[in-house]
């Protein structure tokens, strides 16, 4: 006896380019090597200053370890092979320049900082806030399965704000996976100066704390209340209404989908797209061993993702 079969699928959108060959030129910039070593980092390759403490000076700047930490994100490589990928790119430049050994490296990447290429905007920032986890200490999936998790297996949260407009990350926050996702809004907003017309979030920042921080500032609050959600304040009150009880009303009366559209909730997806752009990039695991080399890593590729950014983004539209 036959069994009979069928397949379905999905008929999605189609999309097409508007800007396809400056797009494609942007993509391929992406792999310059021009592109991520600088010139003002080789010109400042040595620290010319002493630090004025005990112990011996550092011997290379900052620019220097930021940019063959940006190279090792950017091409995937292991500390060790990224000291022969440096050193190869200098005798190919006819440079004379030391390479900072690998040991060197992961010790200075503990406390390098790292600032985010932002492009000035004229009018204000319409925030779209997400977080993510990167793996650590690399247990796989499948062995999950099989053999359960170990008391290793973690992970690391990075918490991004991203301009909804340009889609750059404006901030970000490393943390331990045992920080809840509205703990760090505070956080992510002190570290703007810029002034702010609205941030977009999922449920997760559906708290007191995050909407007080946001009403502090003047920020409009678009973030769906939980399913179950009771008014926090009484209609009759003289106080000023509650931002959060207004989307809650605005979605009793009109329902979900309407109020997410008319409030340009959908927006907030674009903060997704930024956490996938990161770990289809540059990769969802981390390989440092200690908290603040792994929390350098994850600035360092927002930093890159903002350049590349720069170089140019596909403008679709449907077909």
């Amino acid at each position: 006896m036959q069994k009979k079969t069928s397949r379905r699928c999905s008929k999605k959108q189609p999309y097409r380019l508007r800007n396809w060959s400056e797009y494609t030129q942007a993509l391929r910039q992406r792999g310059s090597l021009t592109l991520w070593v600088e010139e003002a980092a080789l010109s400042g390759w040595i620290n010319p200053t002493l630090s004025g403490k005990r112990g011996a000076s550092d011997f290379y700047s900052e620019a220097a370890i930021l940019c063959c930490l940006t190279l090792k994100q950017i091409y995937h490589l292991p500390l060790r092979q990224l000291q022969g990928f440096v050193g190869s790119v200098f005798a190919l430049m006819q440079i004379e320049l030391p390479v900072p050994d690998y040991s060197t490296l992961s010790r200075r990447a503990e406390r390098l900082e790292v600032s985010l290429p932002v492009n000035d905007k004229a009018g204000p920032l319409d925030l779209v806030i997400d977080s993510s986890g990167f793996k650590v200490y690399g247990e796989g999936e499948w062995k999950v399965r099989m053999h359960g998790k170990s008391k290793r297996r973690t992970w690391r949260k990075l918490h991004l704000a991203i301009d909804a407009d340009t889609q750059e990350v404006v901030c970000c926050v490393a943390t331990t996976n045992d920080y809840a996702d509205g703990e760090i809004l505070t956080d992510l907003l002190e570290l703007i100066d810029a002034p702010i017309e609205s941030v977009k979030a999922d449920g997760a920042y559906d708290h007191r704390a995050c909407y007080t921080q946001l009403a502090k500032r003047g920020i409009k609050a678009i973030i769906p209340p939980r399913k179950g959600a009771r008014i926090w304040q009484h209609g009759n009150c003289l106080a000023a209404p509650l931002a959060r009880d207004q989307n809650l009303r605005a979605i009793r009366k009109r329902g979900r989908k309407h109020w997410k559209q008319e409030s340009g909730y959908h927006r907030r997806s674009l903060s997704e797209t930024g956490v996938y752009r990161l770990k289809t990039i540059f990769s969802d695991r981390l390989s440092a061993r200690v908290f603040e080399g792994q929390a350098t890593e994850l600035f360092i590729r927002c930093a890159a993702l903002n350049k590349m950014t720069h170089l140019g983004m596909p403008d679709s539209y449907a077909a």
